[in-house]
């Protein structure tokens, strides 16, 4: 174990820059690098122009190194974390309905409080009280409305509770379910059990991410998902198995499920968009070779559809 006292002294803007420029950064602005620098913290900042070091030991930047260029990936990661947001939201409320609507028309409005639907009564006492604290939290008027009203039972129905239930307790109500179950929900997305539960459960790490404001785009990321292997074939086809810690499977999922939960979206659109705006390297988000010309990213909804039985009326700008 290393015994080394630190001694880095803190730095002024000023400074920053003037170290920058002794490393071998272009900063043809300064005081639009002066601005951003007294804004965004040096440290954070350094994670978005690493890719243009030439030497890591001693941090001294490839010839052409432009403040700009680091700046660039900032604001791309920043708006591409909005983006990723915005499915989730779309994901995360049409899985709790599911889950919702399921156990309410399967085993009763309160069977979620039943330990007999859990395949570990510990996980269940765990989860439950997990969402007993986040019920008690809520200031929403139906939860309010139904502790006015109604003494037994004390928590309010499944359909009530979904709605104030975090992403992350949400995957593991869903980790709880007994695989007959849980594969009966998956199915509405046409997923194996065991990928829609690791989808759901790598997606709230994903959604951690993106509120605690963490680099997403070129991460290596540490909770991965289980892709599946033998359905459905027209999403097999357009994975990557050889990136499998890279953001890009996530927005083949991500894409996936908008196509079934908001079929008129612009999602994919939008995504590529920003790459094309932001000119950054998709080899560096686990984009394969040849992707282009994928008719899943040349399409407004890939080359299926979803499992909508007619077309949606009216528009949806989403």
């Amino acid at each position: 174990m290393l015994n080394m006292e630190f001694g880095k002294p803190a730095t002024t803007v000023d400074e920053q820059i003037q170290i920058l420029r002794q490393r071998g950064m272009q900063i043809d602005d300064v005081d639009r690098a002066r601005h951003y620098l007294q804004h965004i913290n040096y440290y954070r900042l350094t994670a978005y122009w690493l890719p243009f070091e030439e030497d890591y030991s001693t941090h001294q930047f490839r010839s052409g190194a432009r403040f700009e260029d680091a700046l660039n990936l900032y604001i791309f990661d920043r708006e591409f974390r909005l983006l990723l947001l915005d499915a989730i939201e779309r994901i995360e409320i049409s899985v709790r309905t599911q889950w919702a609507y399921y156990l309410a028309l399967t085993y009763g409005a309160h069977s979620y409080l039943e330990p007999t639907h859990a395949v570990r009564a510990d996980w269940h006492t765990q989860n439950l009280a997990a969402l007993r604290e986040e019920v008690g939290r809520s200031k929403e008027l139906f939860i309010r409305h139904y502790s006015a009203k109604y003494s037994t039972p004390a928590m309010p129905p499944v359909w009530s509770v979904c709605e104030v239930m975090s992403l992350g307790l949400l995957s593991r109500w869903i980790t709880q379910l007994r695989p007959a179950d849980r594969k009966r929900i998956a199915a509405v997305y046409g997923l194996d059990q065991r990928t829609f539960q690791g989808f759901i459960r790598h997606l709230t790490y994903v959604r951690n991410l993106c509120a605690h404001h963490s680099r997403v785009w070129n991460r290596s990321l540490t909770v991965t998902m289980e892709l599946p292997k033998k359905k459905p074939v027209r999403l097999l086809r357009h994975l990557h198995y050889q990136a499998k810690r890279e953001i890009y499977n996530t927005l083949v999922m991500q894409a996936y499920f908008l196509d079934q939960i908001s079929p008129r979206h612009h999602w994919r659109e939008r995504l590529l968009a920003l790459i094309d705006v932001h000119d950054v390297d998709p080899a560096r988000m686990g984009f394969p070779d040849g992707w282009r010309l994928d008719l899943f990213w040349a399409t407004a909804q890939g080359d299926w559809g979803g499992h909508s039985s007619g077309k949606p009326s009216g528009k949806e700008d989403t």
